[in-house]
């Protein structure tokens, strides 16, 4: 008989009444995102931009992405930046609150199950080893860890490195200081993602300019497509 399950279950229960969650929109103990907090959470809802996944009234190309010539094939996300998932992000990001990583994949698996994306492998946005080395984890790591436990998707997170070090992008006014920002920021160690359908897997997203560096250097090593996916998107 295997116990783990038993012996895990267990120990989560502990952790539970001797560090009772609560809630980071409301404060409500129970969960980190409570059900009334989920379900005023600031959804990104169709018609959309088929490139950027920007709300887009027409359904077609959003003005931005006409004169964009991108890498990525496309950009998703469930939320926009704002509110209680703004919160989240924040506390996961830059507060140390790994364990909400669990409850933010899962976000990340409901909105897959009716709006699918092609994927067959999940590559975290990797963080330049002197932020790392300052954060002390890669937030997109942890939540692509997480999601692959509940959709059956491999992660492959020390292909894709990020060789310049650079400002953060929220440091960055407009969306060609974004490009320019992450322009060659990114490589390929090896060809393990060739012939690959590549999912990125982010927190946010502003302009794309991140994501679509990250297929610049997924494509030239011959991934065959590369979609992004992040839990919230700047409008």
């Amino acid at each position: 008989m295997n116990l783990l399950p038993q012996v895990a279950k267990l120990k989560g229960l502990a952790l539970d009444l001797l560090f009772p969650q609560w809630c980071i929109g409301c404060g409500k103990e129970g969960d980190f995102i409570c059900p009334s907090c989920r379900y005023s959470l600031p959804r990104i809802m169709p018609p959309l931009c088929p490139r950027c996944g920007k709300p887009q009234p027409s359904g077609i190309l959003c003005p931005g992405c006409v004169s964009w010539q991108t890498e990525i094939d496309g950009i998703r996300s469930p939320f926009r930046f704002d509110g209680v998932i703004r919160q989240a992000i924040h506390q996961l990001k830059y507060k140390n609150l790994r364990a909400l990583a669990v409850t933010l994949a899962g976000f990340l698996q409901d909105y897959l199950a009716t709006n699918p994306v092609p994927g067959e492998v999940l590559v975290p946005v990797p963080l330049h080893q002197k932020r790392l080395r300052e954060r002390g984890y890669n937030q997109s790591s942890l939540l692509a860890q997480e999601l692959s436990k509940l959709i059956n998707l491999p992660v492959v997170d020390t292909c894709l490195i990020r060789q310049k070090h650079a400002p953060s992008q929220a440091r960055s006014s407009t969306v060609e200081d974004r490009q320019s920002n992450v322009a060659n920021a990114f490589a390929c160690r090896d060809q393990r993602l060739k012939d690959k359908q590549v999912l990125l897997i982010d927190d946010v997203s502003t302009s794309g300019a991140t994501l679509d560096a990250c297929a610049t250097a997924l494509k030239a090593t011959g991934a065959i497509s590369v979609w992004g996916l992040v839990l919230a998107r700047e409008i």
